[in-house]
């Protein structure tokens, strides 16, 4: 099987009115926020799933291919209806529940890694490599067990016909990857891939670590050449990476601009700022997560309509 990812030479469309939506990383919260955001949008009357193009990074590719698999109002009554969680820390890769203190071992592990890199492809080559050393401490029960958690969240594990871009990075490289449905990599692997926070998820000959990684949490630069660009960020388009690194959303919504895009993003209001960020894979607030993604959906559906359609 050949698992190498699409080149993005691939990536630029014929068509200058087509739509290209953005779906950022942000933990289980921030799944299930981007999962309100576009019911909400929805129930107003605003279908963004029917872009031409989806980039899905991290939590947003989970969020990406669940979208190709149910709508938008079944997943949200999923989360909502979901049994309760309780606030006993972070949850695992495994859907279980962790101390909080090893999460945060990790993000002090990976801040130490970000100041002593010195460019954006050094600070990836390092956390490929931290991701790889935890690797080979696990076994392929791990391996597996995490790609079961990933498929039982799918609806439908094939890919769709949609052009649908997975982002990752290459662990042992530290180069881009970017996964469609041409890549020869099955959906759930790509998701897997994309999401694999804190170790190396590996795909036949290679590993691969949380896209987020590649260039920020939202990889908007992929839609490079679409008219209308709609970013959904469930971190506010903030990022740990030094701003002359350019990694910025900012950086990256200046540039699709300047070649001639349109764009527009929606970050979680002042009010559901708290449920991301460091309590972001806390499961317990992934139902009023989603509750302030709709409600935002709902009220920002007028004034998105005209710049969507």
């Amino acid at each position: 099987m050949n698992t190498t990812p699409s080149s993005n030479q691939h990536f630029t469309p014929t068509a200058a009115t087509r739509r290209a939506l953005v779906l950022g990383g942000g933990g289980s919260t921030g799944n299930a926020w981007l999962i309100g955001v576009i019911a909400g949008l929805s129930d107003a009357g605003l279908d963004v799933t029917e872009a031409d193009l989806v980039i899905g990074t991290s939590a947003g590719s989970t969020a990406a291919a669940q979208l190709a698999g149910a709508t938008p109002a079944e997943l949200l009554a999923a989360i909502l209806d979901a049994a309760p969680q309780h606030r006993t820390g972070p949850a695992g890769s495994d859907g279980g529940r962790v101390p909080v203190r090893p999460v945060a071992d990790h993000l002090e592990r990976t801040a130490r890694i970000i100041a002593a890199a010195e460019d954006a492809a050094d600070m990836r080559r390092r956390m490929g490599a931290l991701a790889l050393d935890l690797a080979a401490a696990s076994d392929a029960a791990v391996q597996a067990r995490w790609r079961a958690t990933v498929a039982a969240r799918l609806p439908s594990l094939r890919w769709p016909q949609q052009r649908m871009l997975i982002t990752a990075v290459d662990a042992r490289t530290g180069e881009p990857a970017v996964f469609d449905r041409h890549s020869g990599v099955d959906l759930v692997d790509a998701v897997a891939a994309s999401c694999a926070s804190g170790f190396a998820y590996r795909i036949g000959d290679n590993s691969y670590i949380d896209g987020g990684h590649r260039s920020n949490a939202e990889n908007a630069d992929l839609a490079a050449g679409y008219a209308r660009v709609l970013v959904l960020s469930p971190f506010g388009g903030r990022s740990r990476t030094p701003v002359d690194w350019g990694m910025h959303l900012a950086a990256q919504v200046d540039e699709l601009r300047a070649n001639g895009s349109s764009v527009e993003t929606i970050f979680p209001d002042s009010n559901s700022e708290h449920m991301f960020g460091a309590n972001a894979m806390d499961l317990s607030l992934r139902p009023p997560a989603a509750q302030a993604g709709y409600n935002q959906g709902r009220a920002l559906a007028e004034q998105r309509t005209e710049f969507w359609r």
